[in-house]
């Protein structure tokens, strides 16, 4: 039986440990530039449509997955299905800390800009040129690999501490004050002179989008990547879930404030934006208003001709931002700069977290101590992430290959529950104890939407690298890359598929279903 201290300790503090996993960067640095790409309000359709047709069912099967077998992804699926398929949930493991490595990396960004900030090493940016030059000269330094290993150890010792002591403890710090310091930015970016021109943009939609199949599958692609569901951490975070939480309203919370972060993101970033980038640009003071306006879109977008300002989809985050806030007067500028990076901060050390706690769970499972997991998973985690850390074709490869990845983890998740049997799934494992209850409809949903979203994503983002050099697993973007890095990662899986699944699948409830 698993010791008090080994769960969270009331609802609240697993619904603001999940909502630190799922609010991180992209919410802050992606969101924006995506609705920005497909024409402001009428984004939000999709986007809201597919938070109940991919992630919450999603959030629903891992947290029902994790609190039933009381084990990480691998021993998860192996004890519901068979450790003959334990390799699944190992594939979700695995494709999670492959993205740890260079998440920690984008951290290290996070920290070193606001170690910046405050120091006021930002404070002579004042045009997008010098924002780029910048962060050229900070990413092709040693620095980054500095900045990594401070970030990966943070998030070390505070899962070091445990779940209660730990994990809880540091996001009942960090949510409330990221909302804090969202609130507080969002007042000052909405009292900027010009940004009724962003809050205009934003939320008038552009009904023609609306037509284009590719607002949709960027409403499926924002939902699938923001909110974290099918990623395996909910999965990882409902092990220390208490029995009787209400799986279904806990789901729902979860992707309501996730959205929210998402949207007061916009609300900042956009009307900023269009505040201050005008002045921010080349000659943008002597531009017609309309140019203005055209221009801070593209801007927003890191469309042509400033592509060049979006290395590793930073463009506005780390190139941008610094030039607009140093444009504000000396009273507002340096306390917003250092304000917003903090924000960012907050929010990608609470998505690392999580994503060292599935690596160290999936030890755990197999019987190491969680001090002695932890000391591998971070030490791995930072020896694996320098390649990203000093190299950004790296970097983006890395990026592109896992990112794509969470998706086959999602669909391997919905195979689980479809092996299980879904409607067994929905009786035995989510509709238990009090709360409300998910009816057949969910079958519905696992059976058919849920595939079915998972091929025409797949098919649409591998579409993305047609080309002549689609095939070669050493170009940066292409589908060969994916599909030669996946093959490594499951074959690797499947020859040690039968000694991880001995140690890390629950025999006495794989018992229990199977006579079930």
């Amino acid at each position: 039986m698993k010791q008090k201290s080994d769960l969270f300790t009331s609802r609240w503090a697993l619904i603001l440990a999940a909502l630190g996993m799922a609010v991180g960067t992209g919410n802050i640095w992606r969101f924006p530039r995506i609705v920005a790409k497909v024409g402001g309000g009428v984004f939000f359709i999709p986007w809201f449509l597919f938070l109940f047709l991919w992630s919450i069912p999603l959030l629903i099967l891992e947290f029902s997955m994790g609190r039933s077998t009381r084990r990480g992804c691998l021993g998860a699926v192996g004890t519901l299905i068979g450790p003959r398929f334990a390799w699944l949930g190992g594939f979700v493991a695995l494709v999670a800390t492959a993205i740890m490595f260079y998440y920690s990396v984008v951290t290290g960004w996070c920290v070193k800009y606001l170690f910046a900030a405050i120091s006021g090493g930002l404070g002579e940016i004042t045009s997008a040129d010098q924002g780029l030059n910048y962060f050229i000269g900070f990413s092709g330094s040693w620095e980054p690999v500095l900045y990594h290993l401070i970030a990966i150890g943070i998030c070390g010792l505070i899962v070091w501490r445990g779940v209660a002591g730990g994990i809880e403890r540091a996001n009942k710090i960090i949510i409330p004050s990221l909302l804090i310091i969202l609130l507080l930015s969002l007042w000052r970016a909405l009292t900027l002179p010009g940004a009724e021109k962003g809050l205009a943009f934003l939320f008038t939609p552009n009904w023609e989008a609306l037509l284009d199949y590719r607002t949709w599958l960027e409403g499926l692609t924002q939902s699938a990547w923001s909110v974290g569901a099918g990623w395996g951490l909910i999965l990882t975070y409902a092990v220390y879930m208490k029995k009787r939480e209400d799986i279904t309203v806990n789901s729902i919370v979860i992707g309501m404030g996730d959205y929210s972060a998402s949207l007061l993101a916009a609300l900042i970033i956009i009307p900023t934006a269009f505040a201050l980038i005008p002045a921010a640009l080349p000659g943008g003071a002597e531009m017609p208003a309309v140019q203005q306006y055209e221009e801070t879109i593209k801007v927003i977008q890191a469309a042509e001709p400033y592509e060049k300002y979006n290395p590793a989809s930073t463009g506005l985050t780390f190139v941008f931002i610094p030039a607009l806030m140093n444009t504000i007067t000396a009273e507002f500028g340096y306390p917003f700069m250092v304000i917003f990076f903090l924000a960012l901060v907050m929010a990608a050390i609470s998505s690392l977290i999580a994503m060292v706690e599935l690596a160290s769970r999936i030890l755990m499972d197999a019987g190491m101590s969680r001090s002695r997991a932890i000391l591998l998973v971070v030490t791995a985690g930072f020896l694996l992430g320098v390649p990203s850390a000093v190299n950004m074709s790296i970097f983006n490869n890395q990026d592109w290959v896992w990112a794509v990845g969470l998706l086959v983890s999602g669909f391997f998740l919905t195979l689980t529950a479809i092996r299980f049997g879904i409607d067994r799934f929905r009786r035995q494992l989510v509709n238990v104890g009090p709360g409300v209850k998910v009816g057949r409809w969910f079958n519905a949903l696992i059976a058919i939407v849920l595939p079915l979203e998972f091929f025409v994503l797949i098919f649409w983002w591998f579409s993305q690298t047609a080309g002549p050099d689609w095939w070669n697993p050493l170009s940066i973007f292409s589908s060969g890359t994916c599909i030669v890095q996946w093959a490594i990662a499951i074959i690797f899986l499947l020859a040690v598929n039968r000694r991880l699944s001995a140690r890390s699948v629950n025999s006495s409830l794989l018992t229990e279903f199977v006579e079930e």
